[in-house]
C-alpha cells in the first residue's frame, strides 16, 4: 500500500484537493492509480510494482501552490508523511541539479546554497520528530527553504548561461513569437504585434479551415496572411494537424472507427493547407498534441504513422519549411489517467528515433488553471523538464506559454450563472497583471538560457472567449496593453541589442 498522511496545524487533515493529483514512478511516467483521501490519509492504489511518488497541488509559503512531488518511496503498510516526503524529493532532486549544473562551491552561491543547507537540517529534524505532526511541520518549513533555494538556483544558473548567450549573439533568426486568434486584423493589432514580435503564429485549425464536408472557409485566414505578408511579419502556422476535440470539425465523427479514412482526410487537409499558403509560411507545427490528446482513440502506430505522414506531406510541399512537431503537457499527467496516450518524453523520442523527416520539437506551456497539465509549477521545475528534453539532439520551440493575469473563474455545474474560483495554483502570490509580467520575464530568461532552445511564442495576443487560459492575453480585450507586453517587449530589445547572428540556427 502507497499511502500518505497529511497535518496541518498539528492535527490530521480534514480536507485535501486530490483533482490535480497523481502517481508518478521512479522513471518519472505517470502511473495509473486510484486515490481517495479519508481520516487524514491520501491513500494511492497502483496498479504498477516498484517505487513511486505522490505529485500534488500544495502551498508553500511564499512561493504560492504548486504542484509538486514526493521522492518516489516503496509500498508498506505504515503512512508516510505527506510533507516529509515533499520536502525530501524538492532536496534530492536540486542536489542533482547543483551537481548537474556545476553551481557547487560556484562564486556568487554562497547564500542560496547556505539556504539549502538550512532545508536539508530542517529535514533532519523533521525525521528526528517524535510525533508525525512534529515531523510534518518541520518538513514544510524544509520544503519551503528548498523551493526557495531551488527557484533562486534556477534564476542564478538562467542569469548566467543568459548573459553567455548574449554575447557570443548566440541566438536564431527569428525568437520572440505571438499567437493570434483569427478575428479581422486591425492597424491596432498589427502595430501590437509588429513592435513586440518577430514572427506571428496563425491558427490553420482543420475545424476552421473545414467546418462542413468540403465546405472551405478561407476568408479569415487569408485576410491574415495578406495583412502580415504585406507588412513583412513572418509567419507560422499551427497547427497543421490536431486531433484534439475542438481541433476536429464535427463531420469528421462519421469516419471515427474508420483509421485509413481519417488518415486520408487528412492526409489531403494537410496537403491542401501547405500548398494554399507555403509561399508565405515557412514554419509548421506539422502535427500538435497528439500523443496526449487525440478524439478518436488512436492506437500508438496509428499515433506514430499520423505524425510521419504530417512530417512528410510538409517536406514533400514545401522542401525548404521548418517542420516542427509540436509537444504539450511537458510533464504527462494526462498519462495517469489515459492508458491510449503516451508520455512526451517517449513520443518524442520514438519520433527521432524512427527517421521522421522533421526540423525541431515544439513544447507549450500553459499554467493556471485545474486541468491535467495546466497546474502551476515553479521555475525550478520548468527549467528542469527543459533539460530533459535537450537529450533528444533536436533545436527545441516554445510554441505556445501563457499565464493569466488575473484569477481564473470556473463556473459551477451545480449553480448554473454563478462562477467559484477554482484555479490551478499560483505562482507566489494571487495571479494579477504585475505577477503575469514577473512570471513573463523569469520564464523567458530560463527558456532562453537553454542554447538548444530557438524561439518563445505567447500563446495569445489578447484576451479572447476562446483562449485556452482565460485573462492570459498580452492585451486586455480592448487590446490596451498590459505590464507583461511592456516587460516582454523591453527584454527583446535588451537581449537583441547586441552580438545578434541572423544565422537561422543557434549558434552554441
Amino acid at each position: 500500500m502507497l499511502a500518505f498522511a497529511v497535518y496541518l496545524n498539528g492535527e490530521p487533515a480534514t480536507e485535501v484537493r486530490l483533482s490535480s493529483a497523481y502517481v508518478v514512478g521512479s522513471d518519472d511516467v505517470p502511473l495509473r492509480a486510484d486515490l481517495s483521501f479519508n481520516d487524514g490519509i491520501i491513500t494511492c492504489e497502483k496498479r504498477a510494482a516498484g517505487p513511486a511518488g505522490l505529485a500534488i497541488l500544495w502551498q508553500v509559503e511564499g512561493c504560492g501552490e504548486i504542484l509538486t512531488e514526493t521522492a518516489r518511496v516503496l509500498d508498506r503498510q505504515k503512512p508516510y508523511v505527506l510533507q516529509v516526503e515533499l520536502a525530501r524529493g524538492r532536496l534530492l532532486r536540486v542536489s542533482q541539479k547543483i551537481e548537474e549544473w556545476g553551481l557547487f562551491d560556484f562564486e556568487g552561491t554562497e547564500k542560496i546554497l547556505e539556504q539549502f543547507v538550512k532545508a536539508r537540517d530542517w529535514l533532519v529534524k523533521a525525521l528526528q520528530a517524535e510525533t508525525p505532526q512534529q515531523a510534518a511541520a518541520n518538513a514544510q518549513r524544509s520544503l519551503v527553504l528548498a523551493v526557495k533555494s531551488s527557484e533562486a538556483l534556477t534564476k542564478f544558473h538562467a542569469d548566467i548561461f543568459l548573459s553567455r548567450r548574449k554575447e557570443t549573439g548566440g541566438w536564431s533568426k527569428r525568437v520572440f513569437g505571438c499567437a493570434i486568434h483569427l478575428d479581422k486584423p486591425t492597424e491596432t493589432v498589427r502595430k501590437r504585434l509588429s513592435n513586440a514580435f518577430e514572427f506571428v503564429t496563425v491558427p490553420v485549425g482543420w475545424r476552421d479551415v473545414e467546418p462542413n464536408e468540403q465546405t472551405f472557409n478561407w476568408k479569415p485566414l487569408d485576410a491574415w496572411v495578406e495583412a502580415l505578408t504585406k507588412h513583412r511579419i513572418p509567419i507560422k502556422g499551427s497547427a497543421l494537424l490536431s486531433f484534439h476535440e475542438r481541433h476536429v470539425p464535427d463531420w469528421l465523427y462519421i469516419w471515427e472507427h474508420d483509421f485509413d479514412t481519417i488518415r486520408d482526410l487528412a492526409f489531403e487537409q494537410a496537403r491542401r493547407v501547405i500548398n494554399r499558403y507555403s509561399q508565405y509560411i515557412q514554419m509548421w507545427d506539422v502535427i500538435s498534441g497528439i500523443h496526449a490528446t487525440n478524439c478518436f482513440s488512436f492506437s500508438f502506430e496509428q499515433l506514430m504513422e499520423l505524425t510521419r505522414m504530417a512530417a512528410a506531406i510538409a517536406k514533400q510541399s514545401a522542401p525548404n519549411c521548418h517542420a516542427i512537431i509540436d509537444l504539450i503537457a511537458p510533464w504527462g499527467e494526462y498519462y495517469a489517467r489515459n492508458q491510449r496516450t503516451i508520455p512526451p518524453l517517449l513520443y518524442a523520442d520514438m519520433v527521432a528515433q524512427s527517421g521522421v523527416n522533421f526540423d525541431a520539437f515544439g513544447l507549450q506551456f500553459h499554467f493556471g488553471t485545474p486541468a491535467d497539465g495546466t497546474c502551476v509549477r515553479d521555475m525550478f521545475q520548468i527549467s528542469s523538464v527543459l533539460d530533459s528534453f535537450a537529450k533528444l539532439g533536436k533545436p527545441l520551440h516554445i510554441t505556445a506559454v501563457q499565464v493569466p493575469s488575473d484569477i481564473v473563474p470556473v463556473r459551477s455545474p451545480a449553480n448554473e450563472g454563478t462562477e467559484i474560483t477554482l484555479d490551478g495554483g499560483r505562482w507566489h502570490d494571487e495571479w494579477s497583471e504585475q505577477l503575469q509580467a514577473a512570471w513573463l520575464k523569469e520564464f523567458v530568461a530560463v527558456a532562453l538560457s537553454k542554447p538548444f532552445i530557438e524561439s518563445v511564442t505567447w500563446g495569445t495576443l489578447a484576451d479572447h472567449p476562446e483562449q485556452t487560459i482565460p485573462h492570459a492575453g498580452l492585451l486586455r480585450a480592448d487590446l490596451v496593453p498590459k505590464k507583461a507586453y511592456n516587460t516582454l517587449n523591453k527584454m527583446r530589445s535588451d537581449l537583441m541589442s547586441t552580438g545578434r547572428k541572423p544565422t537561422g540556427k543557434t549558434v552554441l
